[in-house]
């Protein structure tokens, strides 16, 4: 497996837990403050290392030019 086809493997399997939490948090089933917070900050980390690999996949394409 390629760096390109590992990073695009990375995002997506953050994406699909990022939406998982996301559907939690619409379908009310977050029960208290402490529980919201702690979800918030999980899709806060995610995004921004699903941002971190995508900015990586493209460091690696400019380089590879």
């Amino acid at each position: 497996m390629d760096a390109d086809t590992a990073l695009n493997h990375l995002a997506r399997q953050l994406d699909e837990k990022v939406l998982q939490l996301q559907e939690a948090l619409a379908d009310g089933r977050i029960d208290t403050f402490e529980e919201y917070r702690r979800v918030c900050g999980e899709v806060k980390g995610l995004l921004t290392a699903r941002n971190y690999a995508l900015d990586l996949k493209q460091k690696l394409e400019i380089s590879d030019e």
